[in-house]
């Protein structure tokens, strides 16, 4: 697919375009590129002043400036380099670190301290006054159980980690502190990370054989004479759409009439993508182009795509769209103007003519069965999805996967913008699990899998866990991902946030030196597990697991890739790579849908609130 672009995105998280960059170089060149500290103190006033110019309050949301008499009635206490141990619920934060004009974790933390007494009002108005760092940043809506900060705290009192909490939203959490040497830097003596993603198992069912990206998968084995084979791969699910079409969806489809019937069956099994098919012009009752950029949540409210819709077949993206009465070709060609014009009209007549027939007879118009024959059927297949139980052979298969990740490899095809020859590309991982005893939540079966490295970058995780979805799902060869972590450029999907969990930071090196050296405690999670393992019961697990019941966000992200009509993600089928560089199609919308699932989300938040010293490690998802 070419040399990546890297126009798209400007300077986020990559490469060498990338200011201030720790992960990237060694720190002592690092340290060099920062200019004096008169330098960035003249900068950063500027900004501020520049702020008061255009109208914008000069201080970030999160700090407070007391007055003269106040500041000089306070009783000046010592304060000590302490490591603090939190966790915390994303959602609803615009990610961990500070950002000026948007709730963080980071914010509402300093603020707690503030209030607490634990930082003086003094030094309210900045935590760089305080050094406050952090181990690992999280992106907008990532959760952790377990994070570490390192600052300068007044820890007199004995009950400060309550005072703390006190001023603090439930999800959010200080575990408790422990004093450190004065140099002491949570972002730069951690060792490693460990992380948790949780995944529902029907993720791993193949896609519906009408998708797209079904045939495709079917075409390209016979094309390269692979059948076999990949029948082999996905011997455990073989025939489970088949399954469900003939024992649920067909009996529910013969309650109905012959017209009613016909439409709902083009709408379910719609196999062409030729134009040249004599069918491609016939009516369905669903626009494609709108389904792919919005769909119906379980409450009914309209949903960015991408975000939080479950449509998991093609068959569910069809129900989503509750007017039955616009319709296109099927191909995805657009039609004249003139044709485009006589069917809206034709429509409009057919829709008044259904509506006066309804009233006068007292039955339901045509629209509204098939909307509600929809419903049904969408509701068919979500049921059957979630019935899903993933057997061991397929759980085997997701860890022989998982497995080709270990050791140093290159990910520049699993964060934005690196290249196969930047050195920072390559991150050591130590192990990544899945649990091989699923869990069981309100009807729908959940995966564990953990990984831990040394650092991760921007999105990193959330594209492994695609990657081994995809492979595994689609049947692909594993070496696939072998071909992923090599020199040429694909583009891997970004799997939802909703299951990404910082589990903890490590600090063995630190913790070692601490305990036998230093006569101080090891920064130790254990020691709060109970209070911990409740914390992520309550306010992640769960939280995780009714957003993807109210919101199906697994499984409209695995829709929204099975449809996706061009070449992208052809690299799953038997053609591999080679797929990926014979064009399908090209369309202006498609592209900016591509950048949004395999690129950064631009204007999310990712990023600190100074462009020129954000850091990299912590972009973990």
């Amino acid at each position: 697919m070419g040399s990546k672009n890297f126009a798209r995105g400007g300077n986020r998280g990559g490469g060498r375009g990338r200011h201030g960059k720790k992960g990237d170089m060694g720190r002592t060149e690092w340290a060099k590129t920062k200019g004096d500290k008169r330098q960035r103190n003249d900068d950063e006033q500027a900004s501020k002043r520049q702020r008061v110019d255009d109208g914008k309050p000069e201080l970030p949301i999160y700090a407070t400036k007391f007055s003269d008499e106040v500041l000089a009635a306070e009783e000046r206490r010592p304060k000590k380099k302490v490591a603090v141990l939190i966790g915390y619920a994303g959602t609803g934060y615009r990610g961990m670190q500070f950002t000026h004009d948007h709730k963080t974790i980071e914010g509402d933390l300093f603020k707690a301290f503030v209030a607490a007494g634990a930082i003086s009002k003094a030094n309210a108005d900045d935590p760089k006054k305080s050094s406050f760092v952090r181990c690992a940043r999280t992106d907008k809506g990532v959760h952790a159980a377990g994070n570490v900060i390192s600052l300068k705290l007044i820890v007199e009192d004995e009950d400060i980690v309550k005072k703390i909490n006190d001023n603090l939203v439930p999800q959010i959490r200080v575990w408790g502190y422990e004093r450190t040497i004065n140099s002491f830097s949570a972002y730069q003596m951690v060792d490693s990370r460990i992380y948790e993603y949780l995944i529902p198992t029907h993720s791993f069912l193949p896609p519906h054989p009408s998708s797209f990206l079904g045939r495709a998968l079917e075409e390209w084995a016979q094309k390269k004479d692979d059948v076999e084979n990949y029948r082999q791969r996905q011997e455990e699910v073989a025939g489970y759409w088949e399954k469900v079409d003939k024992e649920i969806i067909e009996p529910i489809l013969a309650e109905y009439d012959d017209d009613v019937r016909s439409i709902l069956q083009k709408a379910l099994w719609m196999k062409t993508g030729d134009p040249d098919d004599p069918t491609s012009d016939e009516q369905v009752p669903a626009d494609l182009g709108d389904i792919y950029h919005e769909s119906e949540g379980k409450d009914g409210h309209r949903i960015e795509l991408g975000s939080s819709a479950e449509n998991g077949t093609l068959s569910e993206q069809i129900l989503e769209v509750g007017d039955a009465n616009k319709s296109k070709g099927v191909s995805g060609h657009s039609k004249t103007a003139d044709e485009a014009t006589a069917n809206e009209a034709s429509e409009k007549a057919e829709t008044a003519d259904g509506v006066d027939a309804a009233k006068a007879t007292g039955k339901p118009s045509r629209s509204a069965i098939l909307q509600d024959a929809m419903k049904r059927l969408r509701q068919a297949y979500i049921t059957a999805k979630r019935a899903y139980r993933i057997p061991k052979a397929r759980l085997d298969r997701i860890q022989d996967a998982l497995n080709y990740y270990k050791g140093t490899r290159n990910y520049h095809n699993f964060t934005v913008q690196k290249t196969y020859d930047d050195a920072s590309a390559k991150r050591v991982i130590k192990s990544f699990i899945v649990n091989p005893e699923p869990i069981l939540i309100n009807g729908t079966e959940w995966l564990s899998m953990k990984v831990h490295g040394q650092s991760f970058m921007m999105h990193q995780i959330r594209k492994m866990v695609a990657m081994v979805a995809l492979v595994v799902r689609c049947g692909c060869d594993p070496s696939r991902i072998n071909d992923s972590l090599g020199p040429d450029n694909i583009s891997i999907p970004k799997a939802p946030s909703l299951g990404l969990l910082l589990e903890r930071p490590v600090f063995d090196s630190y913790n070692r030196r601490a305990t036998s050296e230093m006569s101080k405690e090891a920064i130790d999670f254990d020691k709060y597990k109970t209070e911990m393992d409740a914390f992520k019961q309550k306010h992640i697990y769960e939280r995780m697991y009714e957003d993807e019941e109210n919101m199906n966000v697994f499984g409209n992200f695995f829709n929204h890739v099975d449809n996706f009509p061009i070449e992208t993600f052809m690299f799953v089928t038997s053609g591999g790579i080679e797929a990926t560089k014979v064009p399908i199609r090209h369309d202006e919308k498609i592209d900016r849908e591509e950048q949004a699932l395999v690129e950064t989300d631009i204007g999310d938040g990712d990023s600190d609130v100074d462009e020129n010293v954000r850091d990299n490690h912590g972009d973990e998802g």
